[in-house]
């Protein structure tokens, strides 16, 4: 049955991992009877319009995140875009205001999108970053980024509560001073038994220049390493394109469908190590190697948590080189976590239960 209520599902653009890890929620919304709109800018819309091209969709004013080419810089690059952030996210409230006035939605579910709220609906935030790290300024970005989760409905987590976990001090407070709901690890795959078509699969994300500057040092590194190897550069675009080098195949981008299968065909994976590449490659018990984006505390952080806890291998961007990924092998690789998320209890705070 369809439900009346329609919810706008809105990840922010910063790469494409906010915008795959909202697809379970956009299917078990459609699969509870919501109606649901999406809306996002850049690439992150157009995948979702290409997963879900019979929902409307809204195009919402851009964050506008670059990396610098020199990681060390990556804060004072966005300490320098805070007044175009403050302005994007006044934009947003504005648009958000305009379409709960119109009745054109009853609940919103923002990814970290910052303007995606609005107090007359249910309006909730996800994040598996209740800690914002961010070197010497930890304390403050962790402060104002709570402060701005506190005036949301609820937040969710894609987490599980108690240890072992994904997101380690990132998504755990000791005292939190607003409700946050764990709701499990997202993740658009599933595990399936395929042969290995692949040794090695490159998967690529982010930002530029950075997304760029990897995908030359793996392409560099990998045509001539005897393996067979599947670059997804991670770049959505309109029309897919695949080009060959030696035993070395190129592609634009993937669907889920067909990212799902190109993982599941893979020996190994190399990627950033972003949040939801992490909880995809557990849901899927993958092993890994990972390359932080240079200057980004977070996937810096995750990926030297999980070298210690000896799952995967890291190395710095700077120094990768293909042979490092013969410690793979010596390392458990990243473990499933049952997923956990009860959507038609969480979906409750839409229907004012």
């Amino acid at each position: 049955m369809v439900n009346t209520k329609t919810i706008l599902v809105a990840p922010l653009h910063w790469g494409l991992g906010h915008a795959t890890r909202c697809i379970p929620i956009i299917r078990a919304l459609l699969e509870h009877g919501y109606r649901v709109m999406i809306a996002s800018d850049g690439p992150a819309l157009l995948l979702l319009q290409k997963e879900f091209p019979q929902l409307p969709s809204l195009e919402l004013p851009s964050y506008d995140i670059t990396y610098p080419k020199k990681g060390a810089y990556f804060k004072w690059s966005i300490l320098s875009k805070l007044p175009h952030l403050r302005k994007t996210i006044s934009a947003e409230k504005k648009l958000i205001a305009t379409l709960v006035a119109e009745g054109r939605i009853d609940g919103l579910i923002s990814d970290n999108r910052l303007g995606v709220r609005n107090k007359n609906i249910p309006s909730v935030f996800i994040t598996h970053q209740l800690n914002v790290l961010s070197g010497d300024t930890t304390y403050f970005s962790s402060k104002l980024h709570q402060k701005t989760i506190k005036k949301f409905t609820a937040c969710w987590v894609p987490d599980v509560a108690e240890s072992p976990n994904l997101s380690g001090k990132l998504g755990h407070l000791n005292d939190p001073k607003f409700p946050v709901t764990y709701i499990g690890p997202l993740s658009r795959m599933q595990q399936r038994d395929l042969p290995v078509k692949y040794d090695i699969l490159a998967l690529l994300s982010g930002p530029e220049p950075q997304r760029s500057l990897l995908e030359e040092i793996l392409v560099r590194e990998l045509q001539d390493c005897g393996k067979r190897v599947l670059v997804v550069r991670g770049k959505v675009e309109a029309v897919q394109k695949r080009k060959t080098i030696e035993t070395l195949e190129i592609v634009n981008y993937m669907n889920s469908s067909e990212l799902e299968t190109a993982i599941n065909q893979s020996d190994v994976v190399v990627s950033r190590s972003g949040y939801t590449t992490l909880m995809d490659l557990a849901a899927l018990q993958k092993k890994a190697f990972f390359i932080p984006t240079p200057g980004q505390y977070e996937q810096e952080y995750l990926a030297k948590r999980l070298k210690e806890q000896g799952l995967v291998p890291c190395c710095k961007q700077e120094r990768f080189t293909a042979a490092k990924l013969l410690k793979i092998p010596f390392y458990k690789g990243l473990q499933e976590f049952k997923p956990s998320a009860n959507f038609k209890e969480l979906f409750r705070l839409f229907e004012g239960e």
